[in-house]
């Protein structure tokens, strides 16, 4: 997964040689999917009856989408995920494209920004535990909720793309330089989206609220999700360096120490919070496998090389 690889030729003076990248696996976070929210009784004596229409119909697009796919993302067999996982991912994140900037205009209209702050309750429930539902009411949490779950989905779009496809007779082929190119886009799509969590939605809620946020949404799981986006992309992007004949040796070092950086950030921001489930567990388990695999890389290069990096 990035690393470098030794072979029976190594001997002597000579480390280990570059090895061909292999199956890489994203860490996807359970779906935190949206429950129904009646805009027409909370927001119809407020706001005109077009603008509730319009936020009423893009939310329950989501909603509708979420609860009838959300399982199928998260629970589907290789096979079927890598045939039909890609328009539902895509359809979905679409949805949520095209209700998140109507939601921030509202938010930033002060007359509907308070009806949004008190009038509506917005509830969101992690489908791995339906124990997992929080409701607020506040439009900043809804934000929040919507970015968590784009970030979701792309951690999803970009797993599928490096699942080697089997082909009819049973033939697994590499995982293609396309589609690795595509999936670190989409890893910094998704670390895009979960820096702005953190950055400009988090500090907009009230304290008392912070508290009570799900540990899904805790900062330091938030920072550990964009630092593991970032890393799984370098990972990717070092793969590629291992395969190219034209990757410098020390573009490569640059790429491994950057990683390392990556994971051990994600490892300091998730190590101590009181991630009491099974997802929770997991995912601090997959930052701290990958956190050892990155160094391993480091320990891989020739000693000057390796040398330069800060661990």
């Amino acid at each position: 997964m990035g690393c470098f690889a030794s072979t029976p030729k190594d001997s002597g003076g000579n480390r280990r040689r570059p090895g061909s990248i292999g199956e890489v696996s994203v860490y996807v976070p359970g779906l935190r999917i949206p429950k129904p929210v009646d805009f027409a009784q909370s927001l119809g004596d407020h706001l005109s009856k077009n603008i509730v229409e319009r936020l009423s119909a893009l939310r329950t697009r989501i909603v509708v989408m979420a609860s009838q796919e959300g399982p199928t993302i998260t629970r589907t067999k290789k096979k079927s995920a890598t045939q039909h996982g890609d328009s539902t991912l895509a359809d979905l994140q679409q949805a949520l494209e095209d209700y998140l900037p109507v939601l921030l205009g509202l938010v930033k209209d002060g007359k509907a920004w308070c009806h949004l702050q008190y009038k509506v309750q917005f509830v969101w429930v992690n489908q791995e535990d339906d124990a997992e539902e929080t409701a607020m009411s506040n439009a900043w949490y809804e934000v929040l909720s919507v970015l968590h779950l784009m970030a979701t989905l792309s951690l999803s779009q970009a797993n599928l793309l490096l699942l080697p496809r089997t082909s009819a007779d049973g033939y697994q082929p590499k995982v293609s330089e396309e589609s690795r190119r595509a999936s670190v886009d989409i890893f910094l799509k998704a670390a895009g989206y979960l820096d702005c969590a953190v950055r400009h939605v988090l500090p907009q809620l009230p304290t008392e609220l912070r508290r009570n946020l799900p540990v899904d949404l805790a900062e330091g799981v938030l920072r550990a999700l964009c630092l593991q986006a970032l890393g799984q992309g370098v990972d990717i992007q070092l793969g590629m360096a291992i395969d190219s004949t034209k990757a410098t040796l020390a573009v490569k070092r640059r790429l491994a120490c950057e990683m390392v950086k990556y994971w051990q950030q994600a490892q300091d921001n998730i190590t101590n919070l009181p991630l009491g489930n099974g997802w929770g567990e997991k995912h601090r388990h997959f930052v701290k496998w990958k956190y050892v695999e990155a160094k391993v890389c480091i320990h891989s290069l020739p000693p000057d090389m390796a040398n330069k990096c800060c661990l």
